[in-house]
């Protein structure tokens, strides 16, 4: 199969080659997914999963991109709750072989059915964006009708998924962003937005949840606008100041089929778009991973037409 793979960490996508792999075989509880569509997150290569096992043994050459959508070829032993043909998305282990292949192996369990009428590149861009907002807003933030988010980076992959989510639940949603970036959070649900080049964070006033996908003196400063109760939910790292009066949690997304197929449901009745930015074929995937303007959005690799 042909497949991107990482061999020098230092090198990082200077690195990376496409070449030609075996295809992998279904251990126990695992399936053989025929990719179609696949994504990624740019700082995998800063990853240390990317290159060691769980043992801290080198594992190179590796296939990053977590991320897929397509079909079942085999299923390993004692695999339940899927079928060969079936239409799947999800997560591949941190820890193993991505999804930048043709083929890759996944735990079952990893992995949810995905309807007939949602394209392969929507499936694939939905794992880590929409598994993350729902788990940072509602199994850590705990976020209730009529409460505020602060919604950082809401024209973003992961930030306009927190922003629709958050607005379906019946929360009040500020959120940041460039000034180029407004009309999308509007367009993605947002009340309010502040411009981080331009405006004072600190006018939003206190708010229930913040959902930090920036860190640095930003996720310091918001830190200060948890009221009494509320919650600081990070992606990037533990938050150097702490709310005074509330939580601060990070936490890296777990794949989970249930919420998966909640996720894609709503995608299905128009209640979520999912934001893709731009969709490459698997031979210009090095250069989507580093590419030479900023990119809006979810980069997906398509790796069959």
């Amino acid at each position: 199969m042909k497949a991107i793979v990482v061999t020098d960490q230092a090198a990082g996508t200077a690195g990376m080659k496409l070449v030609d792999r075996p295809e992998p075989r279904a251990a126990i509880n695992d399936v053989v997914v025929e990719v179609h569509a696949s994504g990624f997150v740019v700082t995998e290569l800063a990853w240390p999963s990317t290159w060691t096992d769980r043992l801290d043994r080198g594992r190179t050459p590796s296939i990053p991109g977590h991320e897929l959508a397509g079909v079942v070829r085999a299923l390993g032993y004692g695999t339940t709750g899927l079928s060969v043909g079936q239409r799947v998305f999800g997560l591949t282990d941190w820890y193993r072989d991505g999804a930048l292949a043709e083929y890759a192996a996944v735990e079952s369990r990893n992995l949810a059915p995905l309807p007939g009428d949602v394209d392969f590149a929507v499936g694939a861009s939905l794992p880590i964006s929409g598994l993350t907002a729902w788990q940072g807003l509602f199994e850590h933030g705990h976020l209730q009708a009529g409460q505020s988010v602060l919604a950082h980076g809401a024209a973003g992959a992961v930030g306009s998924m927190v922003t629709q989510l958050a607005r379906l639940a019946g929360a009040h949603v500020i959120g940041t962003g460039r000034a180029a970036d407004r009309q999308k959070a509007f367009d993605f649900g947002a009340h309010e937005f502040v411009v981080l080049e331009h405006d004072v964070l600190e006018d939003v006033g206190a708010v229930d949840l913040v959902f930090d996908v920036i860190g640095g003196i930003i996720g310091k400063r918001s830190a200060g606008l948890i009221r009494a109760g509320g919650t600081l939910v990070s992606v990037v790292g533990p938050s150097e100041v702490r709310p005074e009066e509330g939580l601060a949690i990070d936490f890296v997304v777990e794949s989970n089929r249930a919420q998966l197929s909640e996720i894609v449901q709503r995608v299905r009745d128009g209640r979520l778009r999912t934001h893709i930015g731009t969709v490459s074929p698997l031979e210009d995937a090095i250069a989507a991973f580093n590419p030479t303007k900023r990119v809006s959005g979810k980069t997906i690799i398509r790796v069959r037409p």
